[in-house]
Formats: structure tokens, sequence, C-alpha cells
């Protein structure tokens, strides 16, 4: 195959797709903004599902490297209401075919698997123009450029790529995150150690919530969930940790301390996530050349399908190109074709998440929906 193949985006997408078309003996170029795979903190854990993120890693023949960084007792799930009262408490019996792993462990796999300079760290790409005949160059921050016969923007929320396909803009959901840490929970937050348990915690109330997880290593990963204006948390001067921390734990006045503590304990600095989404519906011409995947073509609501539609994107798109490798059109009209559809079913599915953790009955909307969505076994 003499077609070159630029993937924008070091992400767990762009490196599936890479990773698996190097499995079938296909070269590709991904170019990223950070200076290294160690420029930042890759995040907490990810649960990996059978029905999308691990088929991914089988396609990237990587599942037993997938299975050997499992966090045993990470699916467990509990409920609470803002008293501290246990609604649903549902332990980790392995069956619940949704593992947890420490996202970057997972990065590393998949940045190990590939080539030596597969990825070019530090090429932060801030244009994209068409040559004619699907061909593109990409200018770099530095002033350097390169073309392509492919373009993949995996690129993320804010992706460079998008606006060569489509006009769409992500747009405030109308809810925000912030998001923060605790540190050797077990001996210094003993009461919020044994509110979270050993997997995630889930406190509700209506348009409000308390979700934290537990990490390896006595780390509690905490992110709270508010149904907010724009303006109110754009207002947060998080440049002062303390009072940023006050402001949001106002929020939860008269809430068990044990909870609380998991805002107002934070080890680390709040840090803002204002959720923005693109519309459903969101979908393409076909523009020869260029494709999305991830949350450049399918930015959603949090459900934790975000990672694994990435990685199955990225796998799909593989396969799709590894069956047509003298006719990159046909790949992308294969791919797109069933990508439209399931990322317009898995984005209302999100909404629908985040209407039954944060609507009117929360937190009795949340146990339902455990209950009614027992594997089965």
């Amino acid at each position: 195959m003499n077609t070159s193949i630029a993937i924008i985006g070091a992400g767990l997408g762009g490196l599936t797709l890479a990773r698996v078309l190097h499995v079938h003996g296909i070269a590709a170029t991904i170019y990223e903004a950070e200076a290294s795979a160690n420029t930042r903190s890759q995040g907490g854990m990810l649960d990996i599902h059978e029905y999308n993120g691990q088929l991914a890693l089988k396609a990237a023949r990587l599942f037993d490297q997938f299975l050997a960084i499992i966090h045993a007792g990470g699916q467990a799930s509990r409920v609470l209401d803002k008293d501290g009262k246990v609604l649903l408490d549902e332990p980790d019996d392995g069956t619940g075919g949704r593992p947890e792993v420490p996202r970057g462990e997972l990065r590393r796999i998949l940045l190990d698997s590939l080539p030596a300079g597969t990825v070019r760290w530090g090429h932060k790409v801030t244009a994209v123009s068409p040559l004619g005949g699907g061909r593109h160059v990409l200018t770099f921050a530095d002033g350097s450029t390169a073309t392509t016969d492919l373009l993949v923007g995996a690129d993320g929320a804010w992706s460079r790529v998008r606006p060569l396909l489509s006009d769409a803009k992500p747009a405030y959901v109308g809810t925000s995150f912030i998001e923060t840490y605790l540190f050797d929970v077990d001996t210094r937050h003993k009461a919020s150690a044994e509110a979270v348990g050993g997997g995630a915690l889930f406190a509700l109330a209506p348009g409000k919530g308390i979700f934290a997880h537990r990490e390896p290593n006595g780390v509690l990963h905490t992110y709270v969930e508010l149904h907010k204006p724009k303006d109110w948390i754009d207002s947060i001067d998080f440049s002062d940790p303390v009072a940023a921390r006050t402001h949001v734990a106002r929020e939860f006045g008269g809430w068990a301390p044990e909870l609380t503590a998991l805002i107002t304990h934070g080890e680390t600095d709040p840090v803002p996530r204002p959720i923005h989404a693109l519309p459903v519906e969101h979908r393409w011409d076909r523009v020869p050349g260029a494709t999305l995947l991830g949350d450049a073509a399918h930015l959603m609501i949090p459900s934790g399908e975000g990672a694994n539609l990435a990685m199955f994107d990225g796998a799909e798109l593989g396969k799709a190109i590894a069956a047509n490798p003298d006719d990159i059109e046909a790949a992308l009209t294969a791919y797109e074709k069933d990508l439209f559809p399931r990322s317009a079913s898995e984005a209302v599915e999100a909404q629908g998440v985040l209407e039954v953790c944060l609507g009117p009955n929360a937190p009795q909307s949340l146990v339902d929906f455990f209950t009614n969505n027992q594997p089965a076994k």
C-alpha cells in the first residue's frame, strides 16, 4: 500500500488505529502536540467494555496485555443519598464485563506496540489545507509542514481536522464537572474511603452529585457534577484552590461530611470541566481523503463510553482500510456508514445516563437503572 496516512492525536483512538494498521502491515504516522508520552498525567481509571473497547484490543492483538493491567475489584458500585445512606451496593464479582484499568497503563501498552518513530511528538497542528485529489497539507506550530494521502482527525473535542468535514462545534450541555483527588485514603481519609468502598461511588440528588472512584495505591478520584449555567463555573477563581473548593462545596450544604470531604479535603487543585457535546446526529458528507474518530467525530456527555468508542472507531477504521487498501474512499465510506448510527445511538444513551444520575428522581433513578441492567448470570 503506497498511501501515506497521517493520524492527528496520540490518544487511545489514534493509537488503536495505528496499531490495527500495523497488525495488517500498513504504516501510519501520528502527529501529537504534546512533547512526549509523559508530558501530563493520563487521568484515572477506565472501564473497558466487552462490546467495544475489548473488541478493539482484540483487533489490535493486545488483549492479553490488557488483562494483565486490570484493577481487580474496580467494577464495584454503590449508590448513596446525600445523607450517606447506602441505597445500592454491588460488589465486583468479576462478571460485570467492564473491568477497570489505569488509562496511562493502557496508553503505554498501545504506544509500546508501535514501531519506533510512529508518533511524532511536539507536532501541534495549526492548519490543515486540501491539495486536491484527497491529499492534504498539515502545518505545525514550528512552521514545518507535511503532506498526506489520508488524514484522520483523532484530535479530540476541539479538533483541527473537523472543520474540513463539518461546521458543527461543541456546545455546553448545562452541566459542569469539577475534578479532584485524595491520597493515602485508608490512613488519612478513612471516612471518605469507607463511603466510596472498593470501586465507584455515586452520591446523588437532583441537579448535583459527587462521583468518586477508588484507584490503586490508596487514591480516591472525585468528580463533582452540577447542573449549572456556564457563567457559574466561569465565575469561580480556580487559581485560588481553597476558595474554589469552598465555593463548590457550598452547593452540598447539609450533605454527609464523609461525602463533602471528597471536595473540601481535595489534595490537588480542583480542575473545572464544563461539559460540551456535538449534536447527537453529527455526521458529514464524504470528503475525499479525510475522516474523524473518537471525540473529534462524536463528542458526547461522559457516560463511560468515550474511550471505548474512540478505540472501537480506530479499530473499525483500521480494519476497513486493511480490507480496501487500494480504494481508500471505499474504506472511508464503509467506516462512516457504521460510525454515524453507532455514534448517534451512544449519544442518546449518554443523555439518558446524565438524566438518570442528576434528574428529578435521583438517586432512586440510578438505583433503578442498576437494578434493571443487571448482566445475565
